[in-house]
């Protein structure tokens, strides 16, 4: 094991050791595994841990008061989180929408690198911005993926949400339109950002767009990170789109956070050494 820097000298975690944690509803290890990898190789004296919680405002105070540098949240705290922090990033502002916390001894600053990491993502695998979109889902991560949709110049989009006042209200501040459901409806871009198809979830074999409208659009992106491979990209694949992971979301947005925590930014060879690992 690489060594810490001011730690113990064969890589144990001693009493400077940094902590950064997770908190979501259903801890995964993908966070844990990358982080600690990078952290490792970078001979970074932090670890990674994920929780989970019932009392979300006795979390945060933990944060706080116990010195944690960082904290990314998940499904179902994203919203609730705004409350318990001192400052949001323009980021976390626009979207009313937290996935990070960065503790700078006591002042807890919030942001969202979901925003960042779909912003990334749709340049990458350049799709253009002409394109019409749709996005299921009217929660956290669905307002990270309509923002920079928006941001980024998709002006035709409709956001498909069973809660209509959630899902009229996120559609009305980019000039997209709402619909309770998807049946029939076809776009360029599709995009799920709710947990159908998540593993281990009530709906880890749904699907949340039917087969007629993934043949219509051109690239199909699915936020699920669990499995990699979701029913939905499956589909999408069998029919020849291009494809967008959650896996993919997962990666950029934890390098994000790592930026954030450390002040350190890793290579590409790097990072992907990383989410391999975490991946496995």
């Amino acid at each position: 094991m690489t060594t810490r820097p001011g730690g113990d000298p064969r890589g144990r975690i001693g009493k400077d050791t940094r902590l950064c944690m997770s908190l979501a509803a259903r801890p995964g290890d993908f966070g844990t595994r990358f982080h600690n990898f990078l952290f490792a190789e970078l001979g970074l004296d932090y670890v990674y841990k994920a929780f989970t919680t019932t009392d979300l405002p006795a979390a945060i105070g933990g944060v706080r008061a116990l010195g944690i540098r960082g904290c990314a949240i998940s499904m179902p705290f994203k919203e609730e989180v705004i409350a318990l922090v001192d400052e949001l990033d323009a980021s976390a502002a626009a979207l009313r929408s937290v996935n990070t916390v960065v503790n700078d001894d006591g002042f807890l600053r919030a942001y969202n690198t979901d925003y960042l990491a779909v912003a990334q993502l749709l340049a990458a695998h350049r799709v253009p911005t002409d394109a019409t979109v749709a996005v299921r889902g009217s929660g956290g991560m669905a307002r990270a993926v309509v923002g920079a949709l928006g941001d980024a110049g998709y002006g035709s989009g409709t956001v498909v949400a069973r809660n209509e006042a959630a899902g009229r209200a996120l559609a009305g501040e980019y000039g997209y339109s709402w619909r309770s459901d998807p049946g029939g409806l076809r776009a360029d871009l599709v995009v799920n950002a709710t947990p159908i198809g998540m593993a281990g979830g009530p709906e880890a074999a749904g699907l949340a767009f039917d087969a007629a409208t993934v043949a219509a659009a051109r690239t199909v992106f699915d936020v699920v990170a669990l499995p990699v491979e979701t029913p939905l990209l499956r589909l999408a694949r069998e029919l020849g789109r291009e494809v967008v992971s959650g896996h993919e979301v997962l990666v950029r947005q934890g390098l994000e956070q790592f930026v954030r925590y450390t002040g350190v930014r890793p290579g590409r060879e790097l990072v992907e050494r990383a989410a391999d690992q975490a991946r496995d």
